[in-house]
């Protein structure tokens, strides 16, 4: 009995990982010594001078409690950056590569939704269709069509069809409406849009402000029934007509060439197109399934937005680019996670944001541990609850990792270690070239010395963390936003020689002595009180925890007359049932007189991003003024939450309590 496709694929694809890891040391070494021999014979040098100084216990600590570590990571970097090149270098690109994983396991499952599924084989004629049909309308390569429907099977497919034809697809957010999705369809250039029938009365309020944009509406199986919205082409009746043969385009596209369009998450501001590349959306799911040790038959459970990068790419790519079957769910449901997870027999899972937190608040249940997750993908899981959370649902394995969907900087925890979100090897530090510069923690405005160059920090010290650009390097590139202005504001030139260039995260981390990183705050999000710095991700983490995980979102707030930026939280409280009395005493026990809120605002519905991060911007425009949300003071007298009134806001503004 001959053996299945898939196990022959899965084999085929260790002994291919093997041979190019092994290779890739073995070149990088032999390259190493012979272009290096200087720098060898320094390094001998170095080490010397270094054994007879005073350092040299707390060096050979490091190295010792770091070396397997840091052998790990070496091997994870070269597998991937060697897979990376030998792809750049053939031309291939996410079209040719799913090409020949569908070739692979052409029946077996690539997305599974509820009760519905795809295969390889289907997924490939569904994205063929769609080529054919957009080829027909005229479409042509380099132009933008925009992508509106909340997750389903089908939804990779559609933007893989385009991507044959070579037509970027913009990946627009499903919770934006009116103005924001305006503006996201103008920024990216879209040509037109294919939308979801549960995304009609959205499409349907901005129609007449988009007269000049054709309207696609695709209505999948199981809702071939819902109206189509007046003056769109119904696109699912349509391909119906249309060939499933494979199409190719007569200029195949390059890997450096743009892919997608992925919206920032917009908390600052209106959402900015992030460009993917074909090499970058490679690269995202091949380092993440290198560092998991992943293989084509493991069962990917990504309950994530498709319109966004960690569930579109780290989780979609899993099967695109390698192969998985990927479990998807249409919205994320807490009290769901764990038994999709043990339903699907999933051998790893995703997270992000405050998805973690969120599985904490529902109840036990068997499907806690009954699972099957050998690993947990994701990033955002506050050290706060870290241990508790892998204590309560059994987890042998968290991959926290970093990472912005446009930029070059990374890290990753391979080993578990608590909060920690990332890693960079002391010893040998110089192979990944991110660096952490000293800054003002309130502008975010980063500091030189006398000769211009940025201030590396030391352990312990928090910084701003920058990622150099090196546009041979796919692994090293920014390919910036549509708006090419956005990209220019995230680049910092000169940073340790003059002409270089590196991108600026926006996050400020702190490193501790073994390498590891942790996260710390955004710029911008960090305010001073009382002559104090405030990181307002500490103060939120330390808040959740004495409410019971609820949401809580912490910002500076201003006062006439009065320097620096008073404390005030956030926090939701659907339920009613928040013990102000409690909080304050948990506050008073748990923080410094500098870090404590002096204002809250109630709110019924948490305030959220599509991708579970806590919104701001609005909360700080509306600081503590009064109007429909309940507003606390914190009596300086009692040391309680009191009832912010008219009079005590006008006192405030006016200078007449003292703070």
């Amino acid at each position: 009995m001959s053996e299945k496709p898939e196990v022959r694929f899965e084999e085929a694809e260790r002994r291919k990982g093997l041979i190019l890891t092994l290779t890739a040391i073995l070149c990088c070494t032999l390259c190493f010594v012979v272009r290096h021999y200087t720098a060898l014979l320094s390094l001998v040098v170095i080490l010397t001078v270094f054994l007879l100084s005073g350092d040299r216990y707390q060096w050979i600590y490091i190295c010792k409690k770091t070396f397997f570590r840091d052998l790990l990571g070496l091997r994870v970097l070269l597998a991937t950056m060697f897979r990376i090149w030998l792809w750049e270098r053939n031309g291939t690109t996410v079209v040719t590569r799913w090409e020949e994983v569908a070739k692979m396991t052409p029946d077996k499952p690539a997305f599974i939704m509820a009760d519905r599924s795809l295969t390889f084989r289907e997924g490939d004629e569904l994205s063929n269709r769609i080529s054919w049909y957009f080829k027909r309308q005229g479409f042509k390569r380099g132009e933008v069509i925009a992508l509106f429907m909340e997750t389903q099977p089908e939804y990779v497919f559609l933007w893989l069809g385009l991507a044959k034809l070579r037509v970027t697809t913009a990946l627009v957010n499903t919770n934006l409406r009116g103005s924001q999705l305006i503006y996201c369809l103008r920024i990216a250039g879209c040509k037109a849009v294919i939308f979801g029938a549960e995304m009609a009365e959205a499409i349907k309020s901005i129609q007449n402000e988009i007269p000049d944009i054709p309207l696609f509406q695709f209505n999948p199986p199981g809702e071939e029934s819902a109206p189509i919205l007046q003056d769109t082409i119904p696109l699912s009746t349509e391909l119906t007509e249309m060939s499933s043969e494979s199409y190719t385009d007569p200029e195949p596209a390059k890997p450096r060439d743009t892919l997608l369009y992925i919206y920032t998450s917009g908390t600052t501001g209106f959402p900015k197109a992030a460009i993917i590349t074909n090499i970058r959306y490679l690269l995202i799911p091949l380092g993440v399934h290198n560092s998991a040790q992943l293989s084509s038959s493991d069962i990917v459970y990504d309950p994530l937005p498709l319109h966004h990068t960690a569930g579109g790419v780290l989780g979609a790519g899993q099967c695109i680019v390698l192969g998985c079957t990927v479990v998807l769910r249409r919205k994320f449901s807490a009290s769901n996670y764990w038994k999709d997870v043990a339903n699907y027999k999933c051998t790893a899972a995703q997270y992000i944001g405050e998805i973690c937190r969120y599985l904490l608040t529902v109840p036990p249940s068997a499907y806690d541990t009954a699972h099957t997750a050998k690993v947990l993908i994701g990033n955002g899981l506050r050290p706060q609850i870290w241990e508790e959370f892998v204590k309560r649902f059994n987890i042998e394995r968290v991959l926290e990792f970093y990472g912005a969907t446009e930029g070059n900087s990374n890290l990753v925890n391979l080993d578990s270690k608590v909060g920690a979100i990332g890693f960079l090897s002391r010893t040998v530090s110089s192979i990944y070239p991110l660096t952490l510069v000293k800054c003002d923690e309130i502008t975010g405005e980063i500091l030189r010395d006398e000769n211009g160059s940025c201030i590396t920090c030391g352990p312990h010290e928090p910084g701003l963390l920058l990622g150099k650009i090196e546009p041979k390097k796919a692994i090293l590139t920014f390919a910036g936003y549509a708006d090419k202005t956005a990209s220019e504001k995230k680049m910092v030139r000169d940073v340790r020689v003059k002409g270089d260039c590196y991108f600026n995260t926006g996050d400020i981390l702190v490193m501790d002595h073994f390498g590891y990183f942790y996260f710390k705050d955004r710029t911008g999000d960090t305010f001073r009180w009382r002559g104090e710095n405030v990181s307002t991700a500490e103060v939120e983490g330390v808040i959740s925890n004495l409410i019971g995980l609820k949401d809580a979102v912490v910002y500076g707030v201003s006062i006439p007359n009065i320097e620096g930026r008073a404390g005030m939280a956030a926090i939701a409280d659907p339920e009613k049932k928040l013990d102000l009395e409690s909080l304050a005493t948990g506050i008073k026990t748990s923080l410094p007189a500098y870090a404590r809120p002096l204002f809250l605002r109630i709110l019924p519905a948490p305030p959220l991003t599509a991708t579970f991060k806590l919104k701001k911007k609005e909360l700080v425009e509306q600081a503590f003024s009064l109007g429909t949300d309940p507003v606390y003071f914190l009596d300086q007298k009692s040391g309680k939450y009191v009832p912010l009134t008219q009079k005590m806001y006008d006192d405030i503004m006016q200078g007449n309590i003292r703070l």
